[in-house]
Protein backbone atom coordinates (compact mmCIF):
# COMPACT_ATOMS: atom_id res chain seq x y z
CA UNK A 1 0.00 0.00 0.00
CA UNK A 2 1.42 3.53 -0.81
CA UNK A 3 1.45 4.95 2.26
CA UNK A 4 2.24 8.69 1.12
CA UNK A 5 -1.05 8.72 -0.39
CA UNK A 6 -3.88 8.77 1.86
CA UNK A 7 -6.70 10.23 -0.74
CA UNK A 8 -8.97 7.72 -2.82
CA UNK A 9 -11.90 8.84 -4.91
CA UNK A 10 -13.87 5.52 -3.09
CA UNK A 11 -13.02 3.96 -0.26
CA UNK A 12 -14.65 0.79 0.46
CA UNK A 13 -15.56 -0.46 4.38
CA UNK A 14 -15.49 -4.46 4.19
CA UNK A 15 -13.96 -6.86 2.44
CA UNK A 16 -16.68 -9.04 1.52
CA UNK A 17 -17.85 -10.21 -2.09
CA UNK A 18 -19.94 -6.95 -2.54
CA UNK A 19 -16.71 -4.73 -0.99
CA UNK A 20 -14.85 -6.10 -3.78
CA UNK A 21 -17.37 -6.09 -6.16
CA UNK A 22 -17.82 -2.98 -5.69
CA UNK A 23 -14.36 -2.13 -5.74
CA UNK A 24 -13.96 -4.12 -9.42
CA UNK A 25 -16.71 -1.49 -10.68
CA UNK A 26 -15.20 1.46 -9.47
CA UNK A 27 -11.55 0.21 -11.22
CA UNK A 28 -13.49 -0.90 -14.38
CA UNK A 29 -14.52 2.98 -14.69
CA UNK A 30 -10.79 4.13 -13.61
CA UNK A 31 -11.96 5.22 -10.12
CA UNK A 32 -8.72 5.39 -7.42
CA UNK A 33 -10.40 2.44 -4.62
CA UNK A 34 -9.09 1.35 -1.41
CA UNK A 35 -10.96 -1.62 0.81
CA UNK A 36 -10.43 -2.03 3.68
CA UNK A 37 -10.96 -5.44 5.61
CA UNK A 38 -11.03 -5.77 9.33
CA UNK A 39 -9.87 -9.81 9.47
CA UNK A 40 -6.57 -11.01 7.97
CA UNK A 41 -8.04 -11.75 4.54
CA UNK A 42 -10.53 -10.51 2.22
CA UNK A 43 -14.13 -13.02 1.71
CA UNK A 44 -15.83 -12.70 5.11
CA UNK A 45 -18.67 -14.52 4.41
CA UNK A 46 -17.44 -16.17 1.09
CA UNK A 47 -14.12 -17.41 2.63
CA UNK A 48 -12.50 -20.74 3.74
CA UNK A 49 -9.41 -21.57 5.48
CA UNK A 50 -7.75 -24.33 7.15
CA UNK A 51 -9.00 -23.81 10.16
CA UNK A 52 -9.14 -27.27 12.25
CA UNK A 53 -5.88 -27.62 14.29
CA UNK A 54 -6.28 -31.23 14.16
CA UNK A 55 -6.75 -31.55 10.76
CA UNK A 56 -4.28 -28.66 8.90
CA UNK A 57 -5.44 -30.38 5.46
CA UNK A 58 -9.59 -30.50 5.69
CA UNK A 59 -10.86 -26.82 4.12
CA UNK A 60 -13.12 -25.64 5.86
CA UNK A 61 -16.09 -23.35 4.60
CA UNK A 62 -16.90 -21.59 7.60
CA UNK A 63 -20.34 -19.87 6.08
CA UNK A 64 -21.18 -20.16 2.49
CA UNK A 65 -20.75 -22.69 0.30
CA UNK A 66 -23.01 -23.14 -2.51
CA UNK A 67 -23.36 -20.80 -5.79
CA UNK A 68 -26.88 -20.39 -6.44
CA UNK A 69 -27.17 -16.60 -6.09
CA UNK A 70 -24.38 -15.81 -7.86
CA UNK A 71 -25.25 -18.49 -11.42
CA UNK A 72 -28.61 -15.98 -10.84
CA UNK A 73 -26.12 -12.59 -11.26
CA UNK A 74 -23.63 -14.73 -13.58
CA UNK A 75 -23.28 -11.51 -15.25
CA UNK A 76 -21.25 -10.35 -12.21
CA UNK A 77 -18.08 -12.80 -12.72
CA UNK A 78 -18.62 -12.39 -16.58
CA UNK A 79 -18.34 -8.76 -16.51
CA UNK A 80 -14.93 -8.89 -14.16
CA UNK A 81 -13.32 -12.36 -15.73
CA UNK A 82 -13.15 -13.56 -12.62
CA UNK A 83 -11.86 -16.79 -14.27
CA UNK A 84 -8.66 -15.26 -15.53
CA UNK A 85 -7.94 -14.75 -11.84
CA UNK A 86 -9.08 -18.55 -11.02
CA UNK A 87 -12.25 -18.63 -9.79
CA UNK A 88 -14.46 -21.59 -11.77
CA UNK A 89 -17.89 -22.76 -10.47
CA UNK A 90 -18.91 -25.94 -11.69
CA UNK A 91 -22.72 -27.72 -11.12
CA UNK A 92 -23.58 -30.22 -8.72
CA UNK A 93 -26.06 -32.55 -10.65
CA UNK A 94 -27.98 -33.41 -8.96
CA UNK A 95 -27.99 -30.73 -6.58
CA UNK A 96 -30.39 -30.70 -3.32
CA UNK A 97 -31.58 -34.19 -1.99
CA UNK A 98 -33.88 -34.39 0.58
CA UNK A 99 -33.98 -37.66 2.70
CA UNK A 100 -36.79 -38.48 4.91
CA UNK A 101 -36.25 -41.24 7.91
CA UNK A 102 -38.44 -43.38 6.24
CA UNK A 103 -35.63 -44.18 3.52
CA UNK A 104 -37.06 -42.02 1.12
CA UNK A 105 -35.60 -39.50 -0.66
CA UNK A 106 -36.44 -36.61 -3.38
CA UNK A 107 -33.85 -34.96 -5.76
CA UNK A 108 -34.77 -31.58 -6.93
CA UNK A 109 -33.04 -32.17 -10.33
CA UNK A 110 -32.65 -28.68 -12.17
CA UNK A 111 -35.17 -30.36 -14.75
CA UNK A 112 -38.57 -29.44 -13.35
CA UNK A 113 -39.64 -32.44 -14.98
CA UNK A 114 -37.11 -34.98 -13.30
CA UNK A 115 -38.31 -33.43 -10.31
CA UNK A 116 -41.63 -33.97 -10.33
CA UNK A 117 -41.35 -37.65 -11.93
CA UNK A 118 -39.29 -37.99 -8.29
CA UNK A 119 -42.68 -36.80 -6.25
CA UNK A 120 -44.86 -38.58 -8.64
CA UNK A 121 -43.28 -41.84 -7.10
CA UNK A 122 -45.19 -40.71 -3.50
CA UNK A 123 -47.71 -39.68 -5.22
CA UNK A 124 -49.50 -38.57 -8.62
CA UNK A 125 -51.48 -35.82 -7.52
CA UNK A 126 -48.38 -34.29 -6.18
CA UNK A 127 -46.59 -34.36 -8.74
CA UNK A 128 -49.45 -32.60 -10.76
CA UNK A 129 -50.20 -29.64 -8.50
CA UNK A 130 -45.89 -29.35 -8.27
CA UNK A 131 -45.94 -28.94 -11.97
CA UNK A 132 -48.76 -26.32 -11.45
CA UNK A 133 -47.09 -24.40 -8.58
CA UNK A 134 -43.91 -23.83 -10.75
CA UNK A 135 -46.08 -21.84 -13.14
CA UNK A 136 -46.77 -19.78 -10.15
CA UNK A 137 -43.32 -19.69 -8.94
CA UNK A 138 -42.10 -19.02 -13.28
CA UNK A 139 -44.70 -16.36 -12.90
CA UNK A 140 -42.97 -14.92 -9.55
CA UNK A 141 -39.47 -15.14 -11.04
CA UNK A 142 -40.28 -13.42 -14.30
CA UNK A 143 -41.70 -10.38 -12.00
CA UNK A 144 -38.61 -10.68 -9.81
CA UNK A 145 -35.37 -10.89 -11.32
CA UNK A 146 -35.93 -7.87 -13.65
CA UNK A 147 -36.03 -5.84 -11.01
CA UNK A 148 -33.71 -7.85 -8.63
CA UNK A 149 -31.07 -6.72 -11.42
CA UNK A 150 -31.50 -3.21 -11.32
CA UNK A 151 -31.32 0.34 -8.99
CA UNK A 152 -34.82 -0.08 -7.17
CA UNK A 153 -34.43 3.87 -7.05
CA UNK A 154 -34.41 4.16 -10.64
CA UNK A 155 -37.68 4.26 -13.31
CA UNK A 156 -36.13 0.99 -14.46
CA UNK A 157 -38.99 1.66 -17.16
CA UNK A 158 -37.33 -1.47 -19.44
CA UNK A 159 -37.76 -3.82 -16.37
CA UNK A 160 -41.52 -2.58 -15.40
CA UNK A 161 -42.07 -2.93 -18.94
CA UNK A 162 -41.14 -6.88 -18.69
CA UNK A 163 -43.14 -6.91 -14.97
CA UNK A 164 -46.44 -5.85 -16.47
CA UNK A 165 -45.91 -7.55 -19.91
CA UNK A 166 -45.29 -11.07 -16.98
CA UNK A 167 -48.51 -10.01 -15.00
CA UNK A 168 -50.71 -9.68 -18.10
CA UNK A 169 -49.57 -12.68 -19.61
CA UNK A 170 -50.22 -14.51 -16.81
CA UNK A 171 -53.10 -12.68 -15.11
CA UNK A 172 -55.25 -16.21 -14.39
CA UNK A 173 -52.47 -16.89 -12.07
CA UNK A 174 -52.52 -13.42 -9.91
CA UNK A 175 -54.78 -14.88 -6.90
CA UNK A 176 -52.43 -17.64 -6.05
CA UNK A 177 -48.94 -15.54 -6.72
CA UNK A 178 -50.86 -13.09 -4.29
CA UNK A 179 -52.06 -16.06 -1.71
CA UNK A 180 -48.65 -17.27 -2.08
CA UNK A 181 -46.56 -13.79 -1.38
CA UNK A 182 -48.97 -13.04 1.79
CA UNK A 183 -49.70 -16.42 3.02
CA UNK A 184 -46.54 -18.86 5.16
CA UNK A 185 -44.63 -21.33 3.21
CA UNK A 186 -45.93 -24.13 5.31
CA UNK A 187 -49.45 -22.89 4.18
CA UNK A 188 -48.63 -23.34 0.63
CA UNK A 189 -47.09 -26.95 0.60
CA UNK A 190 -50.56 -27.95 3.18
CA UNK A 191 -52.44 -26.19 0.24
CA UNK A 192 -51.05 -27.87 -3.06
CA UNK A 193 -49.78 -31.27 -1.57
CA UNK A 194 -50.89 -34.82 0.36
CA UNK A 195 -48.05 -37.14 0.67
CA UNK A 196 -46.19 -36.03 4.18
CA UNK A 197 -42.29 -37.15 2.24
CA UNK A 198 -43.54 -34.27 -0.41
CA UNK A 199 -44.97 -31.59 2.24
CA UNK A 200 -41.63 -32.24 4.41
CA UNK A 201 -39.11 -31.77 1.69
CA UNK A 202 -40.97 -28.40 0.67
CA UNK A 203 -40.72 -27.38 4.34
CA UNK A 204 -37.28 -28.21 4.39
CA UNK A 205 -36.26 -26.12 1.45
CA UNK A 206 -38.23 -23.23 2.38
CA UNK A 207 -37.16 -23.13 5.86
CA UNK A 208 -33.45 -22.66 4.59
CA UNK A 209 -35.09 -18.79 3.71
CA UNK A 210 -37.07 -18.38 7.60
CA UNK A 211 -39.59 -18.96 9.54
CA UNK A 212 -42.29 -21.59 7.40
CA UNK A 213 -45.15 -20.09 9.35
CA UNK A 214 -44.63 -16.15 9.22
CA UNK A 215 -46.84 -14.54 6.83
CA UNK A 216 -45.75 -13.15 3.74
CA UNK A 217 -42.96 -16.31 3.65
CA UNK A 218 -44.56 -17.79 0.81
CA UNK A 219 -41.79 -15.41 -1.04
CA UNK A 220 -39.12 -18.55 0.18
CA UNK A 221 -40.59 -20.91 -2.71
CA UNK A 222 -38.13 -18.47 -4.83
CA UNK A 223 -35.47 -20.98 -3.98
CA UNK A 224 -37.21 -23.79 -5.94
CA UNK A 225 -37.51 -20.93 -8.52
CA UNK A 226 -33.65 -20.23 -8.83
CA UNK A 227 -33.20 -24.17 -8.41
CA UNK A 228 -35.25 -25.29 -11.23
CA UNK A 229 -34.20 -22.18 -13.61
CA UNK A 230 -30.36 -21.78 -12.63
CA UNK A 231 -28.82 -24.81 -10.55
CA UNK A 232 -26.59 -25.07 -7.96
CA UNK A 233 -22.90 -24.37 -8.13
CA UNK A 234 -19.60 -24.59 -6.42
CA UNK A 235 -16.37 -22.77 -6.06
CA UNK A 236 -13.40 -25.33 -6.91
CA UNK A 237 -10.73 -25.03 -4.46
CA UNK A 238 -13.02 -23.47 -2.15
CA UNK A 239 -15.02 -20.29 -1.51
CA UNK A 240 -11.92 -18.67 -0.78
CA UNK A 241 -10.91 -18.71 -4.51
CA UNK A 242 -13.83 -16.52 -5.74
CA UNK A 243 -12.38 -13.78 -2.65
CA UNK A 244 -9.21 -13.91 -4.04
CA UNK A 245 -9.87 -13.93 -7.41
CA UNK A 246 -12.22 -10.32 -6.71
CA UNK A 247 -9.26 -8.58 -5.02
CA UNK A 248 -6.78 -10.01 -7.57
CA UNK A 249 -9.19 -8.23 -10.24
CA UNK A 250 -9.16 -5.01 -8.31
CA UNK A 251 -5.29 -4.52 -7.64
CA UNK A 252 -5.15 -5.42 -11.48
CA UNK A 253 -7.93 -2.73 -12.14
CA UNK A 254 -5.54 -0.46 -9.88
CA UNK A 255 -7.37 -0.64 -6.59
CA UNK A 256 -5.50 -1.04 -3.52
CA UNK A 257 -6.72 -3.81 -0.29
CA UNK A 258 -5.52 -3.49 3.42
CA UNK A 259 -6.47 -6.24 5.82
CA UNK A 260 -6.26 -6.55 9.60
CA UNK A 261 -7.61 -2.99 8.98
CA UNK A 262 -10.38 -1.82 11.43
CA UNK A 263 -12.77 0.82 10.47
CA UNK A 264 -13.96 2.61 13.83
CA UNK A 265 -15.16 5.64 12.69
CA UNK A 266 -16.85 6.82 9.04
CA UNK A 267 -15.54 10.34 9.07
CA UNK A 268 -18.03 13.16 8.08
CA UNK A 269 -18.56 16.97 8.64
CA UNK A 270 -21.86 18.90 7.90
CA UNK A 271 -24.05 16.32 6.34
CA UNK A 272 -21.02 15.50 3.96
CA UNK A 273 -18.20 12.47 4.24
CA UNK A 274 -14.87 12.65 4.19
CA UNK A 275 -13.10 9.75 5.04
CA UNK A 276 -12.56 6.75 7.73
CA UNK A 277 -10.40 6.39 10.80
CA UNK A 278 -8.82 2.97 11.86
CA UNK A 279 -8.41 1.34 15.16
CA UNK A 280 -4.72 2.39 14.74
CA UNK A 281 -5.05 6.10 14.33
CA UNK A 282 -4.39 6.40 10.64
CA UNK A 283 -6.65 8.01 8.51
CA UNK A 284 -7.96 8.09 4.81
CA UNK A 285 -9.82 10.44 2.85
CA UNK A 286 -12.42 10.14 0.13
CA UNK A 287 -14.98 11.76 -2.05
CA UNK A 288 -17.23 8.46 -1.40
CA UNK A 289 -17.45 5.77 0.72
CA UNK A 290 -19.57 2.77 0.63
CA UNK A 291 -20.29 0.26 3.76
CA UNK A 292 -19.72 -3.57 2.17
CA UNK A 293 -20.80 -4.51 6.08
CA UNK A 294 -23.98 -4.36 7.63
CA UNK A 295 -26.13 -1.11 7.67
CA UNK A 296 -26.82 -1.02 11.26
CA UNK A 297 -22.70 -1.27 11.78
CA UNK A 298 -21.82 0.82 9.29
CA UNK A 299 -24.43 4.00 10.22
CA UNK A 300 -23.50 3.72 14.04
CA UNK A 301 -19.87 4.10 12.87
CA UNK A 302 -20.32 7.60 10.89
CA UNK A 303 -19.31 10.80 13.36
CA UNK A 304 -21.79 11.16 16.03
CA UNK A 305 -24.83 13.75 15.24
CA UNK A 306 -24.20 13.27 11.46
CA UNK A 307 -27.31 10.09 11.22
CA UNK A 308 -30.55 11.49 12.77
CA UNK A 309 -31.05 9.15 15.94
CA UNK A 310 -34.55 8.56 14.40
CA UNK A 311 -32.86 6.89 11.61
CA UNK A 312 -30.26 4.72 14.06
CA UNK A 313 -32.99 3.75 15.89
CA UNK A 314 -34.90 2.19 12.90
CA UNK A 315 -31.87 0.50 11.64
CA UNK A 316 -31.03 -1.01 14.95
CA UNK A 317 -34.47 -2.69 15.14
CA UNK A 318 -34.49 -3.73 11.80
CA UNK A 319 -35.33 -7.42 11.75
CA UNK A 320 -31.92 -9.80 11.58
CA UNK A 321 -33.14 -13.18 13.02
CA UNK A 322 -35.70 -11.45 14.52
CA UNK A 323 -38.01 -15.10 15.44
CA UNK A 324 -35.22 -15.79 17.84
CA UNK A 325 -33.65 -18.41 15.41
CA UNK A 326 -30.09 -18.78 13.22
CA UNK A 327 -28.06 -20.73 11.98
CA UNK A 328 -25.67 -23.21 13.70
CA UNK A 329 -22.34 -23.99 11.34
CA UNK A 330 -20.32 -27.08 12.57
CA UNK A 331 -17.54 -28.15 10.22
CA UNK A 332 -15.74 -31.92 10.63
CA UNK A 333 -13.05 -33.35 9.63
CA UNK A 334 -12.96 -37.06 8.71
CA UNK A 335 -10.44 -39.83 8.35
CA UNK A 336 -12.69 -41.61 5.94
CA UNK A 337 -15.70 -40.56 3.35
CA UNK A 338 -19.39 -40.31 3.88
CA UNK A 339 -21.77 -42.45 2.15
CA UNK A 340 -25.65 -42.85 1.94
CA UNK A 341 -26.26 -46.45 1.20
CA UNK A 342 -29.85 -46.59 2.84
CA UNK A 343 -31.11 -43.87 0.22
CA UNK A 344 -29.11 -44.71 -2.55
CA UNK A 345 -30.65 -48.54 -2.37
CA UNK A 346 -34.12 -47.51 -1.43
CA UNK A 347 -34.04 -45.60 -4.79
CA UNK A 348 -32.06 -48.55 -7.26
CA UNK A 349 -31.03 -46.13 -9.96
CA UNK A 350 -27.69 -45.36 -9.58
CA UNK A 351 -27.13 -42.31 -8.75
CA UNK A 352 -24.44 -41.14 -6.36
CA UNK A 353 -26.23 -39.26 -3.71
CA UNK A 354 -22.60 -38.70 -1.96
CA UNK A 355 -21.74 -35.52 -3.99
CA UNK A 356 -25.32 -33.74 -3.47
CA UNK A 357 -26.37 -31.30 -0.59
CA UNK A 358 -28.38 -33.31 1.69
CA UNK A 359 -31.45 -31.96 3.62
CA UNK A 360 -32.90 -33.60 6.47
CA UNK A 361 -36.12 -32.71 8.84
CA UNK A 362 -39.59 -33.40 8.49
CA UNK A 363 -42.48 -30.96 8.55
CA UNK A 364 -42.63 -31.76 12.00
CA UNK A 365 -38.87 -31.01 12.15
CA UNK A 366 -39.00 -28.02 10.61
CA UNK A 367 -41.97 -26.70 12.65
CA UNK A 368 -40.35 -27.98 16.50
CA UNK A 369 -37.22 -26.12 15.50
CA UNK A 370 -38.36 -22.82 15.02
CA UNK A 371 -40.61 -22.83 17.48
CA UNK A 372 -38.32 -24.47 19.99
CA UNK A 373 -35.83 -21.70 19.06
CA UNK A 374 -37.91 -19.09 19.81
CA UNK A 375 -38.27 -20.16 23.40
CA UNK A 376 -34.93 -20.58 23.91
CA UNK A 377 -34.32 -24.12 23.02
CA UNK A 378 -32.09 -26.24 21.62
CA UNK A 379 -34.69 -28.14 18.90
CA UNK A 380 -34.63 -32.17 19.82
CA UNK A 381 -35.49 -33.03 15.99
CA UNK A 382 -33.14 -33.28 13.46
CA UNK A 383 -33.11 -30.60 10.80
CA UNK A 384 -29.64 -30.14 8.74
CA UNK A 385 -28.24 -29.11 6.01
CA UNK A 386 -24.79 -31.32 5.00
CA UNK A 387 -22.56 -31.94 2.49
CA UNK A 388 -19.24 -33.00 1.54
CA UNK A 389 -17.02 -30.54 -0.59
CA UNK A 390 -14.44 -32.88 -0.61
CA UNK A 391 -16.41 -35.50 -2.44
CA UNK A 392 -17.36 -33.01 -5.55
CA UNK A 393 -13.29 -31.35 -5.22
CA UNK A 394 -11.46 -33.72 -3.64
CA UNK A 395 -8.34 -31.29 -3.22
CA UNK A 396 -10.27 -29.92 -0.12
CA UNK A 397 -8.78 -33.02 1.81
CA UNK A 398 -6.76 -35.45 1.97
CA UNK A 399 -6.82 -38.92 -0.21
CA UNK A 400 -9.47 -40.96 1.52
CA UNK A 401 -10.99 -38.49 3.33
CA UNK A 402 -13.68 -36.30 3.86
CA UNK A 403 -14.25 -32.59 4.77
CA UNK A 404 -18.04 -32.52 6.21
CA UNK A 405 -19.84 -28.84 6.19
CA UNK A 406 -23.08 -29.27 8.46
CA UNK A 407 -25.64 -26.34 8.83
CA UNK A 408 -28.17 -26.61 10.95
CA UNK A 409 -30.37 -23.32 10.05
CA UNK A 410 -32.60 -23.06 12.64
CA UNK A 411 -30.94 -22.75 16.34
CA UNK A 412 -31.47 -20.58 18.96
CA UNK A 413 -29.77 -17.08 18.53
CA UNK A 414 -29.80 -16.72 22.27
CA UNK A 415 -30.14 -20.29 24.21
CA UNK A 416 -31.68 -20.35 27.87
CA UNK A 417 -28.27 -21.70 28.95
CA UNK A 418 -26.03 -19.61 26.71
CA UNK A 419 -23.81 -20.82 23.69
CA UNK A 420 -20.84 -20.96 25.74
CA UNK A 421 -22.30 -23.86 28.11
CA UNK A 422 -23.96 -25.47 24.81
CA UNK A 423 -21.32 -25.24 21.70
CA UNK A 424 -19.42 -28.70 21.93
CA UNK A 425 -23.10 -30.49 23.39
CA UNK A 426 -25.16 -29.80 20.75
CA UNK A 427 -22.04 -30.57 17.85
CA UNK A 428 -22.34 -34.15 19.83
CA UNK A 429 -26.26 -33.82 19.38
CA UNK A 430 -25.89 -32.86 15.65
CA UNK A 431 -23.49 -35.46 15.17
CA UNK A 432 -25.95 -38.20 16.67
CA UNK A 433 -28.49 -36.92 14.29
CA UNK A 434 -27.14 -37.41 11.03
CA UNK A 435 -25.49 -40.15 11.85
CA UNK A 436 -28.72 -41.78 11.49
CA UNK A 437 -28.97 -40.81 7.31
CA UNK A 438 -25.17 -40.23 6.44
CA UNK A 439 -22.38 -43.06 7.45
CA UNK A 440 -18.90 -42.89 8.16
CA UNK A 441 -19.05 -40.00 10.41
CA UNK A 442 -19.68 -41.35 13.96
CA UNK A 443 -16.25 -42.39 15.22
CA UNK A 444 -14.50 -40.50 12.40
CA UNK A 445 -14.31 -37.28 13.49
CA UNK A 446 -10.58 -36.31 13.45
CA UNK A 447 -11.47 -32.41 14.66
CA UNK A 448 -14.09 -29.55 14.24
CA UNK A 449 -15.04 -26.14 13.44
CA UNK A 450 -18.48 -24.62 15.68
CA UNK A 451 -19.84 -21.52 15.02
CA UNK A 452 -23.30 -20.05 16.57
CA UNK A 453 -24.95 -16.71 15.90
CA UNK A 454 -22.51 -15.45 18.88
CA UNK A 455 -19.69 -16.55 16.78
CA UNK A 456 -20.85 -14.90 13.35
CA UNK A 457 -21.11 -11.91 15.29
CA UNK A 458 -17.45 -11.61 16.83
CA UNK A 459 -15.99 -12.80 13.35
CA UNK A 460 -18.05 -11.14 10.86
CA UNK A 461 -19.37 -8.26 12.60
CA UNK A 462 -23.34 -9.31 11.52
CA UNK A 463 -26.82 -8.34 13.79
CA UNK A 464 -27.68 -11.22 16.13
CA UNK A 465 -25.68 -13.32 13.75
CA UNK A 466 -27.94 -12.92 11.06
CA UNK A 467 -25.75 -14.17 7.62
CA UNK A 468 -27.96 -12.46 5.96
CA UNK A 469 -27.64 -9.22 7.30
CA UNK A 470 -31.63 -8.30 7.41
CA UNK A 471 -34.57 -10.79 7.53
CA UNK A 472 -36.01 -12.03 4.30
CA UNK A 473 -39.55 -10.25 3.68
CA UNK A 474 -41.74 -8.82 1.40
CA UNK A 475 -41.70 -5.54 3.70
CA UNK A 476 -37.61 -5.67 3.36
CA UNK A 477 -36.80 -5.90 -0.60
CA UNK A 478 -36.34 -3.08 -2.77
CA UNK A 479 -36.45 -0.02 -1.52
CA UNK A 480 -37.23 -1.02 1.95
CA UNK A 481 -33.81 -2.99 2.69
CA UNK A 482 -32.67 -2.24 4.82
CA UNK A 483 -35.52 -0.13 6.16
CA UNK A 484 -37.46 2.80 4.71
CA UNK A 485 -36.05 5.65 4.14
CA UNK A 486 -32.47 3.81 4.07
CA UNK A 487 -32.76 1.97 0.31
CA UNK A 488 -32.79 4.66 -1.90
CA UNK A 489 -30.15 6.16 -3.76
CA UNK A 490 -28.38 8.61 -1.23
CA UNK A 491 -28.24 8.86 2.59
CA UNK A 492 -28.39 11.62 5.05
CA UNK A 493 -24.66 11.71 4.69
CA UNK A 494 -23.84 12.83 1.08
CA UNK A 495 -21.51 10.32 -0.41
CA UNK A 496 -21.89 7.69 2.00
CA UNK A 497 -23.25 4.35 0.15
CA UNK A 498 -24.89 0.91 1.33
CA UNK A 499 -23.38 -1.81 -0.62
CA UNK A 500 -24.10 -4.92 1.60
CA UNK A 501 -25.93 -7.94 1.53
CA UNK A 502 -28.01 -6.12 4.27
CA UNK A 503 -29.15 -3.59 0.62
CA UNK A 504 -30.71 -4.48 -2.55
CA UNK A 505 -31.34 -7.41 -4.20
CA UNK A 506 -30.30 -8.92 -0.40
CA UNK A 507 -28.68 -11.93 0.56
CA UNK A 508 -26.89 -14.73 -0.99
CA UNK A 509 -23.12 -14.65 -2.31
CA UNK A 510 -23.97 -12.55 -5.47
CA UNK A 511 -21.54 -9.23 -5.96
CA UNK A 512 -24.80 -7.71 -7.04
CA UNK A 513 -25.23 -5.21 -3.98
CA UNK A 514 -21.45 -4.09 -4.22
CA UNK A 515 -22.01 -3.34 -8.23
CA UNK A 516 -25.84 -1.47 -7.41
CA UNK A 517 -23.58 0.90 -5.53
CA UNK A 518 -20.46 1.16 -6.98
CA UNK A 519 -22.88 2.30 -10.01
CA UNK A 520 -24.52 4.55 -7.80
CA UNK A 521 -21.13 6.00 -6.39
CA UNK A 522 -20.59 6.77 -10.17
CA UNK A 523 -23.09 8.73 -10.65
CA UNK A 524 -22.39 10.44 -7.95
CA UNK A 525 -18.89 11.24 -8.66
CA UNK A 526 -19.84 12.35 -12.18
CA UNK A 527 -21.69 15.05 -10.59
CA UNK A 528 -19.15 16.20 -7.95
CA UNK A 529 -16.93 18.54 -8.78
Amino acid sequence: MNKNNADFDVIIVGGGSNGLSAGCYLGLEGKKVLVLEALDKVGGMASSGYLIPEAPEHLVHPCALDMMSMRVHSHVPQELELERHGFKMVELAPGYVYLHPDGSSIIFWRDRLKTAAEIRRYSERDAEAFLEFMNVIDMFMDIALPMMRVDPAKLNLSAKLKVVGTALKNRKLKPQLMALMTGSAHQAARERFEHPVTISAMCALTGLAGDITADGGGIYYALLGFLHRFGVGRVLGGMQQLSNAMRSRLEELGGEVLTSATVTEIIASRGQVKGVRLADGREFTAHAVIAGCHPKVALEMVSPGEIPSYLLTRIAMAPANAKGSGPLKVDLALRGQISVPRFEAARGDGIDLRKTCLLIGTEEAVLENFAASARGEVPKLPYITMAAPSAVDPSQAPAGQDVFYVYPPVMPVRPNEGWDALRERVADQVIEQISEYVEGVKGQVIGRWIEAAPDFTARLNTVNGCVVHIDTTTMRSSTMRPAHGLGGDTLPVVGLYLGSAGSHPGGGVNGMAGRLAAKRVTRYLAKTP
